[in-house]
């Protein structure tokens, strides 16, 4: 008999990964295909071809049986987590009518579906209507029905990215209810389509016929059709698992199941994250998303702009290294660690506010990025580990904020995502929360939390907790270094935080006066 084995695919903004796990966590198979054919027509637009990713989860799938050792009869089931936020709108017949909006694009609208008065008064009365408002104006749908009205009467069914797979694996419009992060009318607090009553459905243009079928992360939601198994390789019959977004399968595969582990996610997105079965809104009324267990909720806070800004630093900055690095047979990211690891801690008072992005409310949707403390000692390495620095200190006031909010201390960190294989980031990390910070087992954390929900529905382990203790593991664990701690406690307690309030009334005005950021 073949060892049994799991199929997580992973659907991410950068690749798609079709990996095999074994029922004790370990990578048993990857396969990987790049993904470069987003476009943007448009300042601040980002798009991509749905048949493109499906292409992508075919290629990376039948990547897989040529392997050594890998036996396709062993695989027990399927799941499937993806970025969040992503956008398909289909036609009748199940084909995409216009490319995916993904999570990246910055599109508004002032074409905005009317809210009822009474609707309209309970956010006036709370202090909300500027943050429906923003709701509002970027549903990818609203400006789907504003600007390209053809489109929007000719779409039957509008799925995140999730969707749109399980559909294309099963043939069925079914996703997991813990995938539902993005502009659609969901009960965050139920995990359910709102009901008929909610004000999402006046502020969103979607019909309840739009949506597909919701699923509990875990649960048999199809099984693999003969045109996907054609496609994939994947053994027609074989089960699909509803799983989750990839932030809550990322939680979940770096074991953090209890809500004083937190985890950090060092992806294009920082996050700090949670899980627990209380409801907990970090930002008043800025809901907690589903985790990858059903029914508990996943404490976040982000930054949107994460470890993209490393890319960015090393796409503007990095042609020594780069360049370095293939005259020399090495990773290039050990040349950036040795980069951030010749600066002492602090960065020789280079402070970086890592906002690149705006937000929502905290921060506001004025927010720049910015850095200080410039003088002639720096250099490109000051500039890189102030970076690093930047986000985590941005993620330590997020975990304060978790805490506040929770009334639960976070004891102790685990880190994923890319930003988790440098030794310098997770040292500092380390310092700056004051914290043992460790890194999992494997990198693969998104895959492997969609593979501990494919077990537990299969049966393959009785729960989650017994699940996550068998399949996920500590790696190495870095404890903070006094000396250091007390250098960045004070940076971060007497400059980091006080920089967005003494800079915000500056971000106004530089939109005010050349109109970037446009009002969203």
């Amino acid at each position: 008999m073949p060892a049994k084995t799991i199929l997580a695919i992973d659907n991410g903004t950068q690749s798609v990964r079709a990996i095999l796990f074994d029922l004790d966590g370990e990578i048993v198979a990857k396969s990987q295909i790049h993904l470069d054919e987003y476009h943007s027509t448009q300042p601040g637009w980002h798009e991509h071809d749905p048949e493109g990713w499906w292409q992508a989860v075919c290629e990376a799938c039948q990547g897989l049986w040529t392997q050594p050792g890998v036996n396709k009869d062993g695989v027990q089931g399927v799941a499937v987590t993806t970025q969040r936020g992503t956008v398909v709108s289909l036609d009748a017949q199940g084909k995409p009518l216009r490319p995916a909006i993904t999570w990246l694009d910055q599109r508004v609208t002032d074409q905005l579906p009317r809210v009822g008065p009474w609707w309209r008064a309970a956010f006036r009365l709370a202090g909300l209507s500027a943050t429906i408002d923003t709701f509002r104006s970027q549903a990818e749908i609203n400006w789907i029905r504003a600007e390209q009205r053809e489109i929007w009467d000719s779409t039957d069914k509008f799925l995140l990215l999730s969707g749109w797979l399980n559909y294309r694996l099963c043939g069925r419009f079914v996703d997991s209810a813990a995938a539902q992060v993005g502009y659609v009318p969901f009960d965050y607090k139920r995990h359910r389509w709102a009901g008929k009553r909610d004000w999402k459905w006046q502020a969103l243009a979607i019909e309840p016929s739009m949506l597909p079928e919701l699923a509990p992360p875990g649960s048999r939601i199809g099984a693999i059709d003969a045109q996907a198994a054609a496609a994939t390789g994947i053994p027609a019959g074989t089960p699909l698992l509803a799983a989750a977004a990839d932030k809550a399968c990322e939680v979940i595969g770096a074991g953090c199941i209890e809500p004083h582990v937190g985890c950090l996610s060092y992806g294009t997105t920082a996050t700090i994250n949670t899980t627990g079965r209380r409801y907990v809104e970090v930002t008043r009324f800025i809901p907690p998303y589903p985790a990858a267990i059903p029914g508990a909720y996943s404490t976040e806070v982000q930054i949107f702009r994460g470890f993209w800004m490393v890319s960015w630093f090393k796409e503007q900055f990095g042609h020594h290294e780069r360049a370095r690095a293939l005259a020399e047979d090495v990773a290039p990211e050990r040349l950036f660690d040795e980069l951030a690891a010749a600066v002492p801690p602090g960065a020789m008072g280079l402070m970086l506010q890592p906002y690149w992005t705006p937000g929502i409310k905290v921060p506001g949707p004025e927010a720049k990025g910015a850095i200080i403390g410039f003088g002639d000692v720096h250099t490109r390495a000051h500039m890189y580990r102030a970076i690093l620095e930047g986000l985590a200190y941005a993620l330590r006031e997020g975990k304060e904020r978790i805490e506040r909010r929770s009334g639960v201390a976070i004891t102790e960190l685990r880190v994923s995502g890319g930003g988790s294989q440098s030794d310098a980031a997770m040292q500092l990390t380390a310092d700056i929360f004051g914290l043992p910070t460790a890194r999992p087992h494997l990198y693969e954390t998104s895959a492997l939390g969609a593979a501990i929900d494919a077990a537990v529905g299969l049966g393959l382990y009785p729960d989650f907790a017994s699940a996550v203790q068998a399949m996920t593991r500590v790696g190495k664990v870095f404890e903070p270094v006094a000396a250091n701690r007390a250098i960045y406690d004070r940076l971060y307690r007497e400059v980091y935080r006080r920089m967005y309030g003494r800079l915000q009334p500056m971000y106004r005005r530089i939109a005010a006066i050349t109109g970037y950021p446009a009002p969203r």
